[in-house]
């Protein structure tokens, strides 16, 4: 399957808007939704598309040159889905044929397990209950929080294991924190969500208690790397366009497009069989690295208007640097610090 051109055209239209307001981009979330889009990662069964591992990158790619934001926003969405296909069917059941039709919104909220806060005790506490368990703390990022009708999330147990849980966001104790201010993508709505004595039910558990419940990498899949790659091929695109017309431009825009050909394969290769973690993060790496670099490059070709709204490559640079920050396990920060840092 692929999305329509008229979609990515809706998109890229509202891109800037999403991008620099805290409006929820809800004209381009209706234009995935009208064209199936919001059925494609999840199985038939459940009345979806049940499109595969590689369709779903080539999606993603697509969806991120054309809005980063809305395409940001569908992977934390589909990341959800991901996460509910491994639990219970109960949970299968009542989530996924209304995600798959549209009319309900879910999201994750897992980097306090990965990346976000891992210095001191756990960020969001869960202690055995009656039912369940009782949450207390903190879930740092949540896209779309104030969208969803649940979040999935984990928590850590006071002797070390963690469990990924379900959490209806209307549950008594769950505060949703108002959207941050972020340097890009400000339209995902991307918040903070407090819970205070939250109690949930052994059947919301999608997984644990269990030690590293997410795994030993954590975040940083091939998802993350498809979005990155998106956003750098619409600064390629940008800079392909101006070589045609600008002789000086030629070896640096064919350069880049074969560098985007080469990520594209060992993405898709890594994809279409089980891969290991090292190749995976490897792959997140060469994509970060290609989305810096194209973005800036095309703010250079672009010279003083690119710096100035709304040109297109002022953005791409801005919204270039949250793949820095985004789901970016030590491995991946170590290998993109050693490049960073002066020889």
């Amino acid at each position: 399957m692929t999305i329509p051109a008229d979609v990515l055209a809706a998109l890229a239209t509202g891109a800037e808007a999403a991008d620099r307001g805290a409006d929820w981009p809800a004209g381009s979330w209706a234009a995935l939704r009208a064209a199936g889009v919001l059925g494609w990662a999840v199985p038939r069964e459940y009345g979806g598309a049940g499109l595969g591992a590689v369709d779903l990158l080539r999606a993603g790619e697509a969806l991120a040159a054309a809005c980063p934001t809305t395409a940001f926003v569908l992977s934390q969405r589909d990341a959800a889905v991901r996460r509910l296909l491994a639990g219970p069917d109960r949970l299968k059941e009542r989530y996924l044929p209304r995600l798959a039709a549209g009319e309900t919104f879910l999201t994750v909220g897992l980097s306090q397990l990965t990346t976000s806060r891992q210095h001191g005790g756990p960020a969001l506490l869960a202690t055995p209950a009656a039912a369940g368990f009782r949450l207390d703390g903190d879930v740092p990022w949540v896209t779309g929080a104030d969208r969803a009708e649940a979040i999935v999330t984990g928590a850590t147990t006071a002797d070390g294991a963690q469990i990924l849980v379900a959490l209806p966001t209307g549950r008594p104790g769950v505060r949703v924190g108002g959207p941050m201010e972020l340097a890009a993508l400000h339209g995902s709505r991307t918040s903070a969500v407090r819970c205070d004595g939250v109690e949930v039910e052994a059947d919301l558990v999608l997984a644990g208690p269990a030690d590293h419940v997410l795994g030993k990498v954590g975040g940083g899949g091939l998802e993350t790397s498809a979005l990155a790659l998106g956003l750098a091929g619409a600064a390629v695109d940008y800079l392909r366009g101006e070589a045609a017309v600008r002789p000086d431009l030629r070896t640096a825009a064919d350069r880049f497009e074969a560098a985007r050909v080469v990520a594209r394969r060992r993405l898709h290769e890594l994809a279409a069989v089980p891969a290991g973690a090292d190749a995976v993060l490897a792959t997140r790496v060469e994509c970060t690295r290609l989305v810096l670099r194209a973005t800036q490059a095309a703010l250079v070709a672009a010279k003083g208007a690119g710096f100035v709204a709304p040109h297109p490559a002022r953005r791409w640079a801005r919204q270039a640097l949250f793949f820095l920050v985004w789901s970016c396990p030590r491995p991946v920060t170590a290998d993109l610090l050693a490049e960073l840092t002066p020889g």
